[in-house]
């Protein structure tokens, strides 16, 4: 299906919330096209915003970033206020801006691995899981390498952690969509 379709679908999914922007969470393995799907549905739904964990756990922890996700997004947007949100970390190693969910957003989209994880579930309206098929996953990692986004190292450790943690999540069973991570970007192709 296109964009707008699957869009619409998501909008159907996750409601209209009183007083507060709908919340959704897409979720995913590493390299499975995450960040790609949450920024076509925040260019394709007026009002959307995206927070990617990866701001969230900066220099703090792989995966264990759950309070400051709830405490410094989640909270505030169920509240219906505004947010701007510096990780201690931020401030600590001197990164610019803030994570930031304007007022009177209309969907929130918490993108990353983990995004969807149980400890979170009941601040989320929808889950979306991406897919890729293992081999994709791994051209774009290793890509990912070779541009100097990350080392082998620090990739290594980071799957150390996010194999097990995606197998005992198994996120996709909540998801009320599957996406296939390595469809062409004008497609959405649900599993």
């Amino acid at each position: 299906m296109k964009i707008a379709e699957f869009a619409a679908q998501v909008l159907a999914h996750v409601g209209v919330p009183d007083g507060r922007p709908a919340v959704l969470a897409v979720d995913g393995r590493s390299a499975s096209g995450k960040s790609t799907l949450a920024g076509r549905l925040a260019a394709e739904i007026p009002g959307a915003v995206v927070v990617h964990t990866d701001d969230i756990a900066w220099w703090h922890a792989v995966l264990d970033w759950v309070d400051l996700l709830v405490d410094g997004v989640l909270a505030p947007v169920h509240r219906g206020e505004a947010v701007s949100y510096r990780p201690p970390k931020w401030d600590e190693r001197g990164r610019p801006g803030a994570v930031e969910v304007p007022a009177g957003s209309r969907l929130v989209i918490v993108e990353g691995v983990g995004a969807g994880r149980r400890e979170v579930a009941g601040w989320l309206d929808g889950i979306v899981w991406v897919g890729t098929d293992p081999a994709l996953s791994a051209r774009r990692d290793a890509a990912r390498i070779a541009a100097g986004e990350t080392d082998t190292a620090t990739f290594d450790a980071w799957m150390a952690e996010e194999i097990p943690f995606v197998a005992d999540q198994r996120t996709w069973e909540r998801a009320f969509a599957v996406v296939d991570g390595g469809a062409p970007n004008e497609e959405i192709v649900l599993r």
